[in-house]
């Protein structure tokens, strides 16, 4: 086959198959393109567990109650932190039946990306304390320390356990 005959065979080819031929292009194109990571619309930037920070905002704070010394606090959670985002319901009943359609609400960000429109963030819940202190053996100093728990995370009296550390 000749210079011109194959020139010719290949624009045949091209002409006939022009629109396949610029979709592998454009296909080809779009690959050679840098990529951004798109965030999934519900999920959130990893933040850092609330829990750990406050055991330890609690030990630093129970430190400075007087005569109560050296502090170590555990905290165990009934349930973490709950985020609740805002849903759109739509209902259509039809003769036999009835849908039900819900969708999170997005919501777009400086950044161009998507995510989802936080409705209320539940806080987490405690089942219960114990902390350790050098002056776990003084009533007023164990006092004192139950009260503080017990206005930082909503526990009940009975279920603050306050010990003399060794």
């Amino acid at each position: 086959m000749d210079r011109v005959a194959w020139k010719k065979t290949v624009l045949e080819f091209a002409k006939k198959y022009r629109f396949l031929l610029a979709a592998v292009l454009a296909g080809l194109l779009l690959l050679t393109l840098p990529q951004r990571q798109a965030a999934s619309p519900l999920t959130e930037s990893p933040l850092p567990q609330s829990e750990p920070s406050l055991q330890d905002d609690l030990s630093a704070i129970l430190s400075q109650i007087a005569g109560a010394g050296n502090v170590k606090v555990l905290l165990t959670l009934a349930a973490g932190e709950e985020t609740v985002y805002q849903t759109d319901e739509d209902i259509s009943t039809g003769e036999a039946s009835s849908n039900r359609r819900r969708d999170t609400v997005l919501t777009t960000l400086s950044d161009r990306t998507q995510a989802g429109l936080i409705r209320q963030v539940i806080p987490a819940t405690y089942r219960g304390a114990i902390v350790l202190c050098q002056g776990g053996d003084n009533a007023q100093v164990k006092l004192a320390i139950v009260e503080a728990v017990k206005s930082v995370t909503g526990l009940r009296s009975d279920c603050i356990t306050v010990l003399k550390m060794k």
